[in-house]
């Protein structure tokens, strides 16, 4: 997700070992050898490196305000979500969730959360009861996405989850099921909806500032340390699927759909895994994807774990360029248009994609507001992974539907 890789959580692998799946298999089949075997568990983890807690409790919010349980304290959530709930209008952290009491005793002090509202992983199904908690926020590594939010949703809670959604389309279509029974919100953190210079891009696609978009280019790469499944949850299939395509490559693929406006009709695919290398015994070092789209344009997506890092997006067009790099980062993004009214854009502080996006989820829970990044897109982005890794198994173009279902 970052270019931190010991960010958000560090989890390890419990019960049954590392299952040795065929690393050209997808990355559903994965998750679902990872339920049968009683898979994983969320795990405490100590306060991470680095990790700087507020002096002073977060300010005071308004009444309407809505109570948030962080599930899982690591790096991101940390360093970058939690400190971004004072900016936000109506959103409030009301409880925590963590296995290591120490963690929960330090963050909870830091950010005035009551004692009776740290909750283990052991009593969150006491939450149900806990009329202060409105919603859960799953900051947990995306194995287990789809039974926390499910288990959030039996107790009565609206769930914002962090991307991707889970690791197999099946796990996506389980928590819409369950969210709807349970008559309550679901919506992805995909950041860059909220982001000023991808609403830009955005608006500057839809106004066909570069002509008809001939190709889309995006790559989102950077080098990971020495580690293994055991050390770094993105090492671990079972936690992280196939690996650089669901954790930062997902930002390619969701660009390369929002900034064409289209689904693609066809997908072909290859990755790469160098042997001996430990990070790399489970996962891909490196995915790259073409997308194909009715229009007749095309996407390149390239992401990976094992080179210099980059984040960028470059459409081209009939009548000019747009390149955005970085295109996708906390901070620090540039945009130029490429074309007869060439010139540069700064559309925004980028650091207020975070507070933006608590704020529509927050907008959505109390005034019904359509959510702009519903569970049904991270569906439709897992049936294009799991299209991805298919054409990379199978070595052929894999034909799409328009809701990104693979054509047999």
């Amino acid at each position: 997700m970052v270019n931190n890789v010991t960010t958000r959580r560090r989890f390890i692998q419990a019960g049954g070992g590392v299952v040795a799946a065929s690393l050209a298999a997808t990355a559903s089949s994965a998750a679902t050898l990872a339920q049968a075997r009683g898979g994983t568990r969320a795990m405490g983890q100590p306060l991470p490196e680095g990790v700087k807690l507020p002096s002073t409790p977060p300010r005071r919010k308004r009444p309407d305000s809505v109570g948030f349980a962080i599930v899982g304290l690591g790096g991101y959530a940390l360093n970058q979500m939690m400190p971004r709930f004072d900016q936000a209008e109506r959103a409030h952290i009301a409880a925590i969730v963590s296995g290591n009491p120490d963690k929960l005793r330090r963050v909870g002090d830091a950010y005035g959360v009551p004692e009776d509202a740290r909750y283990s992983y052991d009593a969150f199904a006491r939450i149900a009861s806990d009329d202060r908690i409105d919603a859960v926020y799953i900051v947990l590594p995306t194995g287990l996405h789809a039974e926390w939010a499910i288990r959030a949703f039996a107790a009565g809670k609206h769930v914002l989850c962090e991307k991707p959604m889970a690791l197999s389309s099946a796990d996506c279509e389980r928590m819409i099921a369950a969210s709807r029974r349970a008559d309550r919100k679901l919506m992805l953190a995909y950041r860059s909806h909220f982001e000023p210079y991808n609403l830009e891009a955005m608006t500057l696609m839809e106004q066909k500032a570069v002509g008809a978009i001939r190709l889309v280019r995006s790559e989102q790469s950077y080098r990971m340390g020495p580690t293994s499944p055991s050390e770094n949850w993105r090492a671990n299939r079972m936690l992280a699927g196939g690996g650089p395509l669901e954790d930062y490559g997902i930002y390619g693929l969701q660009s390369a759909l929002y900034l064409t406006g289209e689904m693609p009709e066809s997908v072909s695919a290859t990755t790469f895994r160098p042997t001996g290398d430990p990070r790399f015994s489970e996962i891909f070092a490196h995915v790259a994807s073409q997308l194909r789209f009715p229009s007749g344009a095309v996407a390149q997506l390239v992401t990976s774990y094992d080179s210099a890092g980059t984040n960028f997006a470059h459409v081209r067009g009939t009548d000019g360029a747009l390149i955005m790099d970085p295109a996708t980062s906390y901070s620090g993004q540039k945009m130029r248009l490429e074309a007869r009214n060439a010139r540069e854009f700064a559309p925004g502080d980028p650091s207020v994609q975070f507070a933006r996006q608590l704020d529509h989820f927050t907008n959505a829970v109390r005034d019904g507001e359509a959510i702009r990044t519903s569970g049904e897109m991270g569906l439709r982005d897992l049936r294009l992974i799991e299209a991805i890794y298919a054409a990379a198994e199978t070595g052929r173009t894999v034909n799409l539907a328009p809701d990104g279902r693979m054509r047999r």
